[in-house]
């Protein structure tokens, strides 16, 4: 029905359900072009389907150049972040692909990142360790390598045989052995360094040891109180490497300490070492210093015995795209014990990497932090360190530190509200300008919300998206929120995936 008001015909009715009818091909008088654009009034044709209004629309009119046009079309957020780095998936709020590049952002200007630091968090099972596996796979074709400071439940063992590497395995009865009080490549050319040099190099290895001798024996207990760590205790530990490694005889070449040598010296002290420290006798030294010759004897004799008291054995290939320190044997000795070995390969890790050659690019990724974060505060100072000292940079290497966890709670728990411990562990978050979070129950986002001031749109992006999907978690880059679906490949499905125990229990 072709009359006015009396509805459609046809091949109108067809077009609303997709379907087109063949048309006639009009007939063109020779010589006469085709019009595109045919006039149209205001208001448009006074005819049914025409688009005829009865008042004429207040819209305004804009000229611009094509280039100009998809800022205002089609009216979609942009992506915001320059599409360098590792493809990560989508970011839905533009429709965009989302890429990550910490070391990159941390180079821009327009983006609000001062440091490459990443700290990911999300409930057990949404997909928090596939999106760590998936960033570091990508980014080894940027250059970069992946270096795993403690694997408690082998989870990169895949993503290393993936790369033809094998993990080193630490843990009771096993070869591999590491020393956490090892100079590092901080001890190369040190016969040749100046008086004022040989100064400053001994200020970054004294004070990374002490910051992690600090933390051990901090984690030992007197029921449930921790052993303190005091000014004094510093001073002793301090004059004893300083005596072991030659420093103190101003030798050219240092000698290579450990744990266990710092013990014996401290219970069996020479009698220089008690003058130097000004204690009245060797009983007056004994009774001021039990606690602490005691919590370095249990370290040596406990249930990590053999594990980091000896000299590295291994040989780390630093040129390869991946390298894993295993600690799943050390599962059954409880979460303190897995806690101390994480602390000790912390800071060893920090002193392989305080000089990076130009261009070694690596992630450094630090999983199941919370473990280590609960053995007190000194332990959380240490992992602070481990943080704030990373020796990367734009020309000696570069460092993303990647730390894994679950919830702020986690590392709370380290003292009461309020606390020093407290206060450490909450300012670690802000040591981190990259943020990660997965899919959390509501009050633990309202914990992350109290935390970082994330505002209720991103609490509900959390408790609400995120949960729906592996994958899904909310990037935070400084201050700009990105709503991120990570997607992966068939072939990374197969490395990430962690429920071969579920698997094989069903």
């Amino acid at each position: 029905m072709t009359a006015r008001g009396r509805g459609r015909d046809v091949s109108r009715l067809l077009s609303d359900f997709g379907h087109q009818l063949p048309r006639v091909a009009t007939a063109v008088a020779p010589g006469k072009e085709t019009r595109l654009f045919r006039y149209v009034p205001k208001r448009g044709k006074a005819r049914a389907g025409r688009g005829w209004a009865p008042a004429k629309a207040p819209v305004v009119a804009y000229q611009m150049t094509s280039d100009q046009a998809p800022v205002l079309w089609p009216l979609i957020a942009g992506p915001g972040l320059p599409p360098t780095g590792a493809q990560m998936g989508v970011d839905v709020l533009s429709g965009s692909a989302f890429y990550a590049d910490p070391l990159g952002w941390v180079l821009r200007d327009d983006v609000p990142c001062t440091n490459p630091n990443v700290f990911s968090m999300g409930k057990p099972g949404v997909g928090k360790s596939a999106t760590t596996k998936v960033f570091c796979l990508r980014m080894t074709d940027f250059g970069y390598r992946t270096l795993i400071l403690g694997d408690p439940k082998d989870e990169y063992e895949r993503l290393c045989h993936f790369f033809g590497v094998e993990p080193f395995a630490l843990g009771p009865g096993m070869l591999a052995r590491i020393n956490p009080i090892a100079f590092g490549p901080l001890a190369l050319g040190w016969e040749h360094l100046s008086a004022q040099e040989a100064k400053a190099r001994a200020a970054v290895v004294f004070g990374r040891w002490l910051t992690l001798v600090r933390g051990l024996v901090g984690s030992q207990r007197i029921g449930d109180i921790r052993v303190p760590f005091g000014p004094s205790e510093e001073a002793i530990v301090k004059v004893a490497l300083r005596d072991l490694t030659g420093y103190s005889q101003a030798n050219t070449t240092l000698t290579e300490t450990t744990i266990p040598h710092l013990w014996q010296a401290l219970d069996e002290p020479s009698d220089s070492l008690i003058e130097e420290l000004r204690y009245a006798d060797r009983r007056h030294f004994f009774d001021e210093t039990r606690l602490l010759r005691d919590a370095l004897g249990q370290l040596v004799s406990g249930t990590l015995a053999g594990l980091f008291d000896a000299h590295t054995n291994i040989d780390i290939d630093w040129e390869a795209p991946i390298q894993s320190l295993s600690l799943s044997r050390l599962d059954p000795l409880g979460d303190e014990a897995v806690g101390i070995a994480l602390m000790c390969l912390n800071s060893w890790g920090r002193g392989m990497r305080e000089v990076a050659p130009a261009g070694d690019l690596r992630i450094v990724v630090r999983d199941e932090a919370w473990k280590q974060m609960r053995l007190g505060v000194e332990a959380v100072k240490s992992l602070d360190a481990d943080l704030r000292l990373s020796r990367g940079g734009v020309r000696k290497g570069g460092d993303i530190q990647w730390v894994n966890g679950h919830k702020p709670s986690d590392m709370l728990t380290v003292g009461d509200d309020g606390s020093q411990a407290a206060n450490i562990a909450r300012d670690l978050m802000h040591l981190a300008d990259i943020k990660v979070l997965h899919g959390q129950k509501a009050a633990v986002a309202h914990e992350l919300d109290t935390m970082l001031g994330l505002g209720q749109q991103a609490t509900d992006v959390m408790t609400g998206w995120a949960m729906q999907r592996k994958g899904r978690a909310l990037w935070l880059v400084g201050d700009r929120p990105f709503k991120v679906e990570t997607w992966l490949t068939p072939p990374e499905h197969g490395l990430t995936w962690t429920n071969d125990a579920l698997e094989g229990a069903a």
